[in-house]
């Protein structure tokens, strides 16, 4: 064990005494490292910085923006024990709190579960205090506690003393009068006398029992909250009944509140109408076998990887324009279901996935549009398997939410595809939560949506209460408001569509990407490679120019065929059909009559029918046997009948073409125009080179310069490493033993100008002599010190060594050796006691 440890536990065990702690920086410093790890951990927002020691901690942890962060983290029953504290006196024992939260019939369930709360809220650093005094921090009070502008969960409201400040004293009498207690001059007595009775049970049912029956109508419709009423200035005898007995206490000269002790009574004791100790449980509704399941999502993965390339195909030479103010219109993304063939909120998703996978991006262009990127082309090169799990990796982490798509964001305006706002730092964390607890149910079962929506609010109320309030809206209009609810449901869709899940239950792959490493990624592709449909090599031709691909193709046949025949329906059979134009666009691409008539004979299981030959012999004839280059642009052909023909067509009047000899037509159009022209005149027209040879015409792949996938964006710090919570540790204990080291007190005399508790000014002799006598007892002393930057600090020091002007020494604070140089300590004093 080294020095630092040394020191270390004998500070923590010099302050864990018999004395209760009086703050909650000293209730911190009873803590083992241990119990501090997982505060950081649990709230790593209080690490940003690293806190000088565990006075810093405890003011950082007390803080209005990190309580909220830490009261949105906790569960249902957890916050309710913490409501609970916030309308409990402070301190409050153990046995009030769970006289709150059981009520006076008791509750074996809560009682059970109420440790592990008080716990959990003391862990966090939200409450501290030994069991007979426990204390909420003053700002999660703050935050908890009943108030006009705030109404407390609970439903209750202001104690009798809240409310009767600045109660004249004769309404006092006349409401001690009127409950039958003894007058008094003394408001305190007064508010204490008032507060007795409605904490008597007998009394306060006796008197109770004197009311008329339309008061205790009122009273009910009060007790469970909101627990403020408006009156007249002259109110209805059963409310005038009340208030002359305290029962309800004027706030203003409409509104009147019903103390928290008088609703407490009527409550029974209960702090909440309904506390709920236990998760609501996430039961199936559906079992299938785990093998329907597992196919199931292995044909759906295959087919979010057609639809994803099928995307970036249609997207090949150059995309759709990027907006001004950034993503995909709507029309083109409307263009974009229509060429999936899925409805528009689908076709965002698949955007959004393969813009987070990093497919796809914008080029940068000064017409910027969206195109791929070079890693799609990295990405085809893969394996189906490790295809997917790129996919469905980068869909676990990305922060940006499909689902918002086309609703509106706080200002109105339409959120788009693609768009910069769709990022909410909730959906990882909620997806992989949704995903959790489809992976606690048995396999092969699914849930119902309602009860993992029951679950995700038990789990994080807060939260879900607040995500709603942004004015967002998308989704259906039967969808729940809160945004984590629906971030859940969208969730279950997407999972469904990109094949995590079978039928609504968990596939075996996607359990086991749910562990989130490299070797569960592996393991996931694993599991799903003997899942996916083996590629096909061959085609069934028909008699009708179709031809029918009974599955999945390889790559060069489909490639092939998406030159030669256009797609006409897809599912689990391709149907694929051939026209003259697309026979055409194969010739222009460079294939022969022959190589079509060879290519067909080779990957048809049935006989190439007669009448889909006759197509391309018949297209073949006629290609090329016009010839367009540029003039502008020119026709020659060998045949003179034919450009006559053309000629003497009014369809071709715009192209202004004319004769220049027997065989040449020239034309105004360019060759492009021409070629259009002619071909919408029912002719198949090929373009040649300066040369005269034919060109060949290929799609011309469009990719952006290399671009990164887009980085999710965080929610709050993330969670620090094992490697950063033990130096901070370090860093903590170190600088909390210097600020509390106690130093041996310098006479006034001896220093003038400084104040008691005050690192005095010291001469440089001064400094040598007192440094070099620690060095040589082996005690510590404290210091002040200016770096080489200018910054002040002070630190506690154990020299171990004096020479040529530097003084080497044990820093408590950065729990390290380091030299200072003598010239550069502006004090030093002696320690009462040593570290």
């Amino acid at each position: 064990m080294g020095t630092g440890e040394r020191n270390q536990e004998a500070h923590v065990s010099e302050r864990s005494g018999a004395t209760p702690p009086r703050t909650l920086a000293e209730a911190l410093r009873t803590r083992g490292d241990a119990s501090l790890a997982a505060l950081l951990r649990a709230r790593p927002d209080l690490l940003s910085p690293v806190p000088n020691d565990l006075s810093q901690l405890a003011t950082r942890a007390a803080t209005r923006a990190s309580v909220v962060r830490a009261l949105e983290r906790l569960d249902r029953f957890t916050l309710q024990s913490a409501e609970a504290l916030a309308v409990a006196p402070d301190p409050a024992p153990y046995e009030a709190l769970r006289a709150l939260m059981t009520g006076d019939e008791g509750d074996p369930a809560i009682e059970a579960a109420l440790p592990g709360a008080v716990a959990t809220l003391r862990d966090q650093a939200l409450l501290w205090g030994a069991d007979d005094r426990l204390r909420l921090v003053r700002t999660a009070r703050e935050l908890l506690a009943p108030s006009p502008a705030h109404p407390s969960p609970t439903g209750l409201g202001p104690t009798v003393a809240e409310a009767t400040a600045g109660m004249s004293p004769g309404r006092w009498q006349e409401t001690l009068a009127a409950a039958g207690l003894p007058p008094t001059h003394d408001p305190v007595s007064a508010v204490t006398a008032l507060a007795a009775l409605f904490n008597d049970r007998t009394r306060m049912s006796e008197l109770l029992d004197t009311a008329p029956p339309e008061a205790l109508m009122v009273l009910e419709r009060l007790v469970w909250g909101p627990p403020y009423g408006e009156v007249t200035p002259d109110p209805a005898p059963p409310v005038r009944w009340l208030r002359d007995r305290g029962l309800l206490l004027p706030t203003s000269l409409r509104t009147v509140v019903l103390p928290r002790e008088a609703a407490l009574h009527l409550r029974g004791g209960r702090a909440h109408r309904a506390v709920e100790p236990v998760p609501p449980a996430v039961v199936p509704a559906h079992e299938y076998r785990p093998q329907v399941v597992d196919g199931t999502a292995a044909g759906q993965a295959y087919t979010a990887l057609a639809t994803i390339e099928e995307l970036l195909k249609d997207w090949n030479e150059g995309g759709p324009a990027v907006l001004r103010s950034g993503g995909l219109s709507v029309r083109d993304l409307k263009r974009t279901a229509a060429a999936l063939d899925v409805p528009e909120h689908t076709a965002a998703f698949w955007v959004e996935l393969a813009y987070a996978a990093g497919l796809l991006a914008p080029d940068g262009e000064t017409s910027e549009r969206y195109a791929a990127t070079p890693a799609y082309d990295e990405w085809l090169d893969l394996p189906p398997q490790d295809q997917w799990t790129r996919l469905a990796t980068a869909w676990l982490r990305a922060t940006r939410t499909a689902g918002l798509v086309g609703g509106q964001d706080a200002k109105g305006r339409v959120l788009a595809a693609l768009g910069p706002d769709l990022d909410r730092s909730a959906a990882p964390e909620v997806r992989r939560r949704v995903l959790a607890l489809l992976a606690e149910l048995p396999e092969g079962a699914a849930p119902a949506p309602e009860r993992l929506l029951a679950r995700l609010r038990w789990e994080r109320p807060l939260r879900g209460a607040g995500s709603g309030a942004s004015g967002e809206s998308g989704g259906t209009a039967t969808s729940p408001g809160d945004l984590r609810s629906r971030i859940a449901l969208w969730t279950l869709t997407e999972a469904e569509l990109l094949g995590m899940t079978g039928r609504g239950a968990l596939s075996s792959h996607g359990r086991a990407l749910l562990e989130g490493s490299a070797e569960a990624a592996s393991e996931a592709a694993a599991l799903l490679a003997p899942l996916i449909p083996e590629p096909l090599d061959h085609v069934l031709l028909q008699a009708d120019l179709t031809a029918v691909a009974p599955g999945p193709l390889r790559r060069p046949l489909a490639d092939t065929l998406d030159v030669l025949a256009d797609v006409e329906s897809k599912g689990g059979a391709t149907v694929y059909r051939f026209t003259p134009a697309s026979v055409r666009r194969a010739l222009d691409a460079g294939r022969a009559a022959s190589d079509l008539h060879a290519f067909l004979a080779e990957h048809s299981r049935t006989p190439v029918p007669q009448p889909l030959s006759y197509l391309i012999d018949d297209v073949a004839r006629k290609h090329g046997h016009l010839r367009v280059g540029a003039a502008s642009a020119y026709v020659r052909c060998d045949d003179d009948a034919m450009l006559g023909e053309i000629l003497a067509d009014k369809r071709s009047q715009p192209l202004g073409l004319r004769r220049l000899a027997p065989t040449v037509l020239a034309a105004q159009s360019d060759p492009a125009t021409l070629l259009e022209g002619l071909r919408g005149m029912g002719f198949a027209p090929a373009a040649e080179s300066a040369a005269g040879d034919v060109l060949i015409t290929r799609a011309h792949a469009y990719r952006t310069p290399p671009r990164t996938a887009p980085v999710p964006v965080p929610e709050g710090p993330p969670t620090p490493d094992d490697t950063l919570l033990g130096a901070a540790l370090r860093a903590i204990r170190a600088g909390d033993m210097a600020s509390t080291a106690v130093r041996k007190e310098v006479p006034a005399a001896a220093a003038p100008g400084t104040t008691p508790g005050e690192l005095p000014r010291t001469t440089s002799a001064e400094t040598l002599a007192t440094v070099q006598a620690a060095a040589l007892t082996g005690s510590a002393v404290w210091i002040g010190y200016v770096n080489a930057d200018g910054a002040a600090s002070q630190r506690v020091i154990a020299p171990v060594r004096v020479e040529g002007g530097f003084v080497t020494a044990y820093d408590h604070t950065a729990d390290e050796v380091r030299t200072y140089p003598l010239h550069r300590i502006t004090g030093v004093a002696e320690l009462a006691d040593s570290p």
